[in-house]
């Protein structure tokens, strides 16, 4: 397997040859080079905090980066356990140079990988992510004399903060969720969730939480991608348990997907839309998605008074594009949440307050409130890719078989077919294109994928 190197950080597998997967003679390289561009041109020793999810490699990945940045001279603050949003938090309420997120999100077990934090807690930018694959390249590092080598803290307290910061958040409303005596089952996929998902829900006031795959192993008791092919025994518990609602989280807890009380979907896409609601119903302003995501987004926001504007994907294309329009909230159809006067960073833990304090002004459950967002199916698939395709001349191809539609090529190429569209991407993350189609029909849906997946495979044929 590659190493994928993107705005998403340096990601691959664990184990096998130096350059094509993640060994630990390329995590050190990565990291001497992420420690060495922001130390540039500094002097004294800084800091960066970092964090991992529950992966099986994590311990050792975090041993390679913390004395990496060590023998540079930087001061490293370990949070442990953590998720990728309280990382992104604590950079900033530490006055980091930066921070580093050991996991690879959605992935399975093999993976692991580095998200890389500029002193704002946010991703770093493309052309500071050319740097650092730049300087990895010429390997031309200049560690610490002995005398001036760093220094590790470990720090626990982030756990509390963040949560303490969520229930300090305006617009959670603790009082109304506790009110309402919610029972919840949750997800936690056998990583950091299950520390901090039952945390925040008691400190909601939330009494009753029922927690599958708590046990912090990395092990994962399925496929960690909350997608509704991998809930099926959250689902299940979740009408067992004759719960209000079911949660599940990826491993870094960036990412957030909703069960109604019957056990359905409330559908991931519509994490953000209906936390959107929420927010557009108390704080006018302006919304931003990636162009994968669903419409529906758009058509709240115009409902709101505001103005809708799509991104390309990827968090740190979707922060970029949320501060140029001033948005209020924004994120990705995947069940990425950002609120931006809390963090500029998916976030599934505020994102959980926001929604329960939706709900608790709702009168009746979770399905009911999912009726009020319009019905639309997003057919969500994907293609592995070889190495010996070239996708740009592939895209070409599918652009001039379908150049009488509409076509946006910001990102990949989105083709608009009436009230339908179709996003064909590669992956930031993965060794893929995904193909994902929106309808208000989910054999439509399916039909346009199926259909752009034939051309795909022809053409590469």
């Amino acid at each position: 397997m590659s190493l994928i190197k993107s705005i998403s950080g340096i990601r691959g597998t664990i184990g096998g040859k130096s350059g094509d997967n993640l060994t630990p003679l390329d995590i050190v390289k990565f990291t001497a080079a992420f420690g060495s561009m922001l130390t540039e041109g500094t002097t004294g020793n800084q800091k960066i905090v970092i964090g991992r999810d529950g992966r099986i490699s994590g311990a050792m990945v975090n041993s390679l980066v913390t004395n990496t940045l060590i023998g540079l001279g930087i001061d490293v603050i370990d949070l442990g356990l953590s998720t990728t949003p309280t990382v992104e938090v604590a950079v900033k309420a530490e006055g980091a140079i930066g921070g580093i997120i050991i996991t690879a999100s959605h992935n399975p077990k093999e993976w692991n990988a580095l998200k890389l934090l500029n002193s704002e807690g946010e991703f770093i930018s493309a052309e500071l992510g050319k740097k650092v694959l730049d300087m990895a390249e010429t390997a031309d590092f200049n560690f610490a004399s002995v005398d001036k080598l760093g220094t590790v803290t470990p720090n626990e307290d982030y756990l509390q903060k963040h949560i303490d910061a969520i229930l300090a958040y305006p617009l959670v409303n603790k009082e109304a969720i506790a009110a309402k005596n919610f029972k919840i089952v949750v997800d936690a996929v056998n990583s950091t969730g299950a520390i901090y998902v039952p945390a925040l829900l008691k400190a909601l006031g939330v009494e009753q939480v029922i927690v599958l795959n708590e046990e912090v192993t990395g092990k994962f008791a399925h496929n960690p991608e909350p997608l509704p092919q991998h809930l099926t025994q959250l689902t299940n518990e979740v009408i067992k348990q004759k719960a209000d609602l079911g949660i599940a989280v990826d491993p870094d807890v960036d990412r957030l997907a909703l069960v109604c009380e019957d056990g359905s979907m409330f559908g991931e896409e519509y994490t953000l839309v209906a936390v959107a609601d929420y927010i557009l119903q108390h704080r006018k302003g302006n919304t931003v998605s990636n162009m994968s995501s669903t419409k529906a987004l758009k058509e709240i926001t115009l409902k709101h008074g505001g103005e809708y504007f799509p991104s390309s994907v990827g968090e740190v294309n979707v922060v970029e594009k949320m501060k140029t329009h001033n948005a209020v909230i924004g994120g990705e159809g995947n069940g990425g949440i950002i609120v931006p006067d809390f963090h500029y960073g998916r976030d599934a833990l505020i994102g959980i307050a926001l929604f329960l304090s939706h709900l608790a002004g709702h009168k009746n459950g979770v399905k009911s409130l999912r009726s009020n967002y319009p019905d639309y199916f997003i057919s969500k698939n994907k293609i592995e890719l070889e190495k010996s395709i070239d996708v740009v001349t592939l895209f070409k191809k599918i652009e001039d078989k379908y150049k009488k539609n509409p076509i946006n090529t910001e990102d990949g190429i989105k083709i608009e077919f009436d009230n339908d569209w179709v996003h064909l991407r590669t992956s930031n993350t993965e060794p893929i294109i995904r193909i994902y189609a929106e309808s208000d029909f989910e054999s439509k849906a399916n039909n346009i994928a199926t259909k752009l997946m034939q051309d795909i495979k022809e053409f590469i044929n």
